[in-house]
Order: structure tokens, then sequence, then C-alpha cells
């Protein structure tokens, strides 16, 4: 029942259309009605005029002085006047008057009061029939755009739901007006965008196991090297690029729903707290008594490890952890999001550092990933009073 729905917008266009062609027509049949009883009247003041001048009735002479003063202001010598008018008690009259002498004149009267009335029953007989008829053009009308409104709330859902991720939706439009074009336009997009994205996971997956291996035999070698500084450096380049290909290989078994989880009940809290001693962040763990939850302990660990390094990476101390019920909320003191994230979502191969460009790299990607797995939601926003808020909302069931 939304008043501004299109089918509301067509009905009342149909509406207003059928009240101005309704209008019309009765103002069109009104004045020929009249146009047609005024002629008639004419007609018979004209005869009856004929007739009293060839029977020389001495009572159809009155003087100018009783005659309506719009009818004597036309009256001119020897010309006949035929006029429609009120007579002084508001009644309709055809005159018909003829200069007879010095300040008289021979006239003839024609009642118009039937006439009158038929026409005013004409036009609220006419009031009723098209009052009767928007009756029926309404209700016909918001039916008739039931039908295209019904299509476009289709493609509408459709485009929600590819707007959503769902790339393998469409609308399967028939017909071939605009609605159905307008449908096609929106397949043709999902496909080509399901096309483009399986084609970037299939690179993603494809680069990440043919790195795989010479990076195992890059890190077999490395270990061999002499102790020293030069040595560290090239481990450490080493073990960045080997977490690198690794969580490339996790976004490619996330991309391909390959990953399942198995359900077990946690400590939320230690869990927490684990997370972030393991990936050697200092964070505060607030918990609300000893919540637990039921759900996959390892994959829970990689998006709370993801959280905590992205909090200590881009924002700024102290980092919390607050557990609730089912609820984890991880917080910094930085800058907070960027606004491009929090509008379009993480992306994936791009991080927050100024030489890499804008946006957050693959933590973000990946937690986003499990969450799903575990049928978590991640929410990302910023604080009111500053730093970011990463919220994790883990299934009550």
């Amino acid at each position: 029942m939304n008043p501004a729905s299109l089918r509301w917008k067509i009905a009342a266009l149909v509406t207003l259309a059928a009240t101005v062609v309704a209008a019309m027509v009765g103002l069109l049949v009104h004045r020929a009605t009249w146009q047609r009883a005024l002629d008639l009247g004419q007609a018979r003041a004209e005869v009856a005029l004929e007739e009293s001048l060839a029977a020389g009735t001495a009572e159809d002479v009155v003087p100018v002085a009783e005659l309506p003063d719009a009818l004597a202001d036309r009256l001119r010598p020897g010309r006949r006047v035929v006029w429609y008018g009120l007579d002084h008690r508001d009644e309709p009259w055809m005159w018909a008057v003829q200069p007879y002498g010095d300040g008289e004149v021979r006239s003839v009267q024609i009642a118009m009061g039937s006439e009158v009335l038929g026409l005013q029953a004409l036009d609220r007989n006419m009031a009723k029939a098209g009052l009767l008829a928007l009756a029926g053009v309404v209700p016909l009308s918001v039916l008739a755009a039931e039908l295209p409104n019904r299509r476009l709330r289709r493609v509408a859902r459709t485009a929600r739901r590819i707007a959503g991720g769902d790339l393998a939706a469409r609308t399967d439009a028939r017909g071939r007006d605009e609605i159905a074009r307008i449908a096609a336009a929106v397949d043709s997009m999902a496909a080509s965008l399901q096309h483009r994205l399986l084609a970037e996971q299939r690179f993603t997956a494809d680069v990440a196991h043919d790195l795989r291996t010479p990076l195992m035999g890059l890190v077999a070698v490395v270990e061999l090297l002499d102790e020293g500084e030069v040595t560290d450096l090239v481990r450490d380049r080493v073990r960045v690029l080997r977490t690198l290909v690794e969580d490339l290989l996790e976004v490619s078994r996330l991309d391909a729903g390959a990953e399942v989880a198995e359900r077990v009940r946690v400590p939320l809290a230690g869990l927490a707290a684990e997370s972030a001693s393991r990936v050697g962040v200092e964070a505060r763990v607030l918990a609300d008594g000893d919540p637990v939850a039921e759900t996959d302990p390892r994959r829970l660990d990689r998006i709370l490890a993801n959280l905590v390094l992205n909090a200590h990476r881009h924002g700024a101390a102290p980092v919390e952890i607050a557990v609730g019920d089912h609820v984890i909320e991880v917080r910094d003191r930085g800058p907070g999001f960027p606004p491009e994230l929090l509008a379009d979502g993480p992306r994936r191969f791009r991080t927050g550092a100024a030489e890499r460009g804008r946006g957050h790299g693959l933590g973000l990607t990946i937690a986003l990933g499990q969450a799903r797995v575990i049928g978590a939601e991640l929410t990302l926003a910023n604080a009111p009073d500053g730093g970011a808020v990463a919220v994790l909302r883990l299934p009550a069931g």
C-alpha cells in the first residue's frame, strides 16, 4: 500500500485521464444539448412572431419599457431581435421582438423552463454515469498496473540478491517490453560479474597453488643458511611470503565454498585471550561472566586473530576485546575504518598502508569469509568517540 508505488501512480494517472475525458465529453454533450434547445426555442419564437404579425393581435404589442433592459438595448429600428434571457422573476424565456411603432414593439415569448430543467437533469445523469465509470476504472487500473509492478519488484529483488553476493540469481523475465529489457540487462550484468569473479577466484587459487611448491623449497633452503643479519632478513621476508600464500589459499577455499564448520562448545573469553596472545598483540579482554558458545574454535580463532591484528596495525592502543553472550567486540582507539571500507566492505589485495593505497587486505576478507562459514555476522563500524569497532555475532542455536 505504498503511495509512492508505481502501481498507484499508474492508477492515479488512469483515473485522472478518465476524469478529464468524462468531463470533456460531458461538457461537449452539455453544450450541444443546450445549443439545440436554444435553436429550437429561437425557431419557435420566430414562428410565433410571424403568426402574431399575420393575425395582428393587439395583445402582443407592448411598450419597450416592459422588456428586459438587455433586450431593449438590442433593439434597432426595423430590425427583428430574437433573444434568450430571464424575466423579472428570473424565469428563462426566448423573446422574438419586432419594432412596431414609436416606443412600442410586437413581442412574443416562448417558455424555456422545461429545456433548462431537462439540461440540469442531463448534467446530473452524466455526473452519476461518470462516477460509476470511475468506480469501475480505478480498480481495473490498479489490477492492470499490478502485473508490470510485480515484474519490476521481481527485478528489484534479483538486483538486491546480486548486490548481496548471489551472482547466480536471475530474473528469468519474458517478453519484449521495456521491463523485459531491463530484466535482461540485469541478468546479463549478473552473468558478467559472475564470470569475472570466477575468473578472479581461479586466478587466486592457481597463483597460490603454483607459489606453494617453490615457496616450500625456499623455506627449506633458508633454514640451511648461516646465521646472520642477512639470513634473519631473508627468513623474515620468506615468512611474510609464506603467510601471504597461505592466506591466498584460504581465500580460494572460502570462495569455492569448500570450508565446513566443526562445532563444539567453546569458552569465548579464554579463546579471545589466546587468539590475541598467539599473534603477539597486547589486548585487554573484558568478559561479561563466562560466556560459552557452540562454534568452530579454529575458525573463530582465525577471525579474532585477524581482527586483533587489523586493530593493532591500523588503529591505536589500547585494543580491547569485549566478550558477551554470543557477541564479541574488537575495538581500538585509532582513526577508525575508512569511509570507503564502511560503504563497500573490505577488498582483497589492498591494505591501509599509504604505499599500497586505501582499503584493507586479506585479513578482513578472510574474517568475513570465516564468519559466513560458522554462521556468524561480522559488522564493521566506527565508534562515536573514535576508533574502529568490529562486532562478531555468533548464532545462538
